[in-house]
């Protein structure tokens, strides 16, 4: 057994751990945070992506003990006093989704692209999100929803509901 200490969500968690538990397994089996999920086991679909430091990592190839230390964000954490993020809102807003599966990991990885590229072009956009799969949608929606809130993060101003919607 090892010693993993470390924040999720702004909780810090202690605990004594096998020392090959993944980050995805410690997250989702011990903290019940679902909102990430094991897709490939071998990091090729991203949708269990979570922020560790900030920084977007697959969970599905690093050890919790790796993460000692650390702050984590998963989907859930986003969720700010009853308010969704604007990727969360953009993404149910531009149509995002299809299964949801892949959703949390596009979300996650499009956080840490947007702080680094507030402006992004739809290209730039495609070329971040190419380390998740969605087996769903052709993308589309999902371009449009990230270009959608990058809009909206950097304005700073409340998302617009695409035409036609209530």
């Amino acid at each position: 057994m090892a010693q993993l200490k470390l924040t999720v969500n702004g909780v810090i968690y202690e605990a004594d751990i096998d020392p090959r538990l993944l980050l995805v397994h410690y997250l989702r089996d011990t903290l019940g945070l679902t909102g990430t999920n094991v897709g490939c086991d071998t990091s090729q679909c991203g949708a269990c992506t979570v922020l560790v430091d900030g920084l977007a990592v697959k969970s599905c190839t690093m050890l919790a003990l790796q993460a000692s230390g650390s702050k984590i964000t998963t989907i859930e954490g986003l969720k700010q006093d009853g308010v969704y993020h604007p990727l969360q809102q953009a993404f149910w807003d531009n149509h995002g989704l299809q299964c949801g599966y892949c959703t949390s990991g596009m979300i996650m990885t499009a956080v840490d692209f947007l702080k680094h590229n507030p402006h992004p072009t739809e290209a730039e956009i495609r070329h971040a999100i190419e380390g998740n799969i969605c087996r769903c949608t052709g993308y589309h929606n999902i371009v449009k929803a990230i270009k959608a809130a990058a809009t909206q993060m950097a304005d700073n101003r409340p998302l617009q509901r695409p035409q036609g919607q209530v």
